[in-house]
């Protein structure tokens, strides 16, 4: 089966098998790794964000073919989730993408089947929009048509999960290059290397006699023209403070409430220990009690989709979402550190809530010159959830919640607050 659409006369690659990354992994190995243990004919693989995709000639595929799911990832870059199903050469494509994760990407011949799986998707709560034909009067649902809203500008293309038949190509096309130059500068290359004729012997005497008055005519020219030599400048970055880049704290801090809730599924046999909200990625940790690994991967397909899912052990699962990225703004706090030191310890002892407090010093430099940050240190546990802890702060400047934790034993939550003062 072809899985490969048109859009305005360019195809564009479907239905790839997508997984997320981890950090600092690299995706053509872990894109190797990944065909090997779902299907060794998927030999070629996409690189999208910190996801992969796999794909195979044998559906269409060809290396340099865009991927149209990350056509669609940049066109509703708005939404974080979102589902949707669009009709196109006589085919259904279906694609689904849950915070900021490709969770389905895939291609159908009939349209009930495609209608099937859309429906079982949409039982998930919490979708940000949904796109499907105006036939289906799906409620909420927008119909569009993808040349409509393409933006043929992403960089997300096919290449070879084996770097063999690259080499081979790469050398083939070296070995043609080298003797195409070897033709076209043949004759210039025999007439450098055969002996000229000479035409006279040249006297010493004279040889020597003109060669010190080319040396002094020179030192001549080097008084009369005495220019100082310029001296070389390094370019360098300009400065970006940290504070110029952060997230609104009160959306920094529900997408947390919001990645956890995600991770923190009931799976029946499995019990969740702890989860984590950090800066790039949410994760949770999941105890075995009665389950087995099979009814973890059976309920958690379902249940956190497009998810990471690493087994410390046959009785521990580590569990990891990458979180979407939020729009940056600038924001300082206009006090020095001292003194929003002092108003935190205030706000907290108005709430009868133990707080940890440090200042710290933060250098940023770019090679030529550097800048010391004042950055006051904020650590507290609280029953609050992070959309209200975080209001604590709401006459604050420079706050960036940098860390949010939940002890499922204790029933609490734990976070790591930074300020940049002046």
């Amino acid at each position: 089966m072809q899985r490969v659409i048109v859009i305005d006369r360019k195809k564009y690659a479907a239905g790839l098998f997508w997984q997320p990354v981890a950090v600092g992994v690299v995706a053509r190995n872990y894109a190797r790794v990944l065909s090997r243990g779902v299907d060794k004919r998927l030999n070629l693989f996409a690189e999208y964000r910190s996801m992969v995709g796999l794909g195979a000639r044998r559906f269409g595929h060809s290396i340099g073919m865009p991927s149209a799911a990350a056509e669609i990832m940049e066109s509703f870059a708005e939404y974080s989730s979102f589902l949707a199903v669009f009709r196109v050469q006589n085919m259904y494509w279906l694609i689904a993408a849950r915070n900021g994760v490709l969770i389905q990407d895939n291609i159908f011949d009939q349209e009930i089947d495609a209608r099937a799986e859309f429906d079982k998707l949409s039982g998930i709560p919490e979708w940000g929009a949904l796109f499907a034909p105006s036939a289906w009067e799906i409620p909420r649902a927008v119909d569009k048509q993808l040349h409509e809203i393409f933006l043929n500008n992403v960089r997300a293309i096919l290449k070879p999960v084996s770097r063999v038949r690259a080499r081979f190509l790469s050398l083939f096309l070296l070995a043609v290059f080298i003797l195409g130059l070897g033709y076209l500068f043949k004759d210039p290359v025999v007439q450098m290397m055969s002996p000229r004729q000479q035409i006279a012997k040249i006297n010493p005497e004279l040889a020597e006699e003109y060669k010190k008055r080319i040396e002094e005519n020179n030192k001549e020219l080097d008084k009369k023209f005495n220019v100082p030599k310029e001296e070389i400048v390094v370019a360098h970055e300009p400065l970006v403070m940290p504070y110029e880049l952060l997230p609104n704290p009160a959306d920094r801090a529900y997408l947390c409430y919001q990645a956890i809730g995600f991770l923190m599924q009931p799976i029946i046999g499995w019990i969740q220990t702890s989860a984590e909200c950090g800066e790039a990625y949410a994760s949770v940790t999941f105890k075995r009690g009665f389950g087995s690994l099979a009814d973890f991967y059976e309920l958690a397909t379902d249940a956190m989709p497009g998810v990471f899912v690493q087994e410390k052990s046959d009785s521990e699962i580590y569990v990891t979402a990458k979180l979407p990225e939020l729009m940056p703004y600038a924001s300082q706090d206009e006090r020095d550190a001292e003194t929003v030191l002092r108003e935190v310890n205030t706000l907290f002892q108005r709430l009868d809530n133990r707080v940890d407090t440090n200042i710290e010093i933060d250098t940023i430099g770019n090679g030529a010159q550097s800048v010391n940050l004042q950055v006051v240190e904020v650590g507290a546990s609280s029953k609050l959830t992070p959309p209200e802890f975080i209001k604590i702060f709401d006459e604050l400047g420079g706050v960036y919640m940098t860390r949010a934790t939940w002890d499922a034993k204790s029933r609490n939550w734990n976070y790591e607050v930074i300020i940049y003062a002046k």
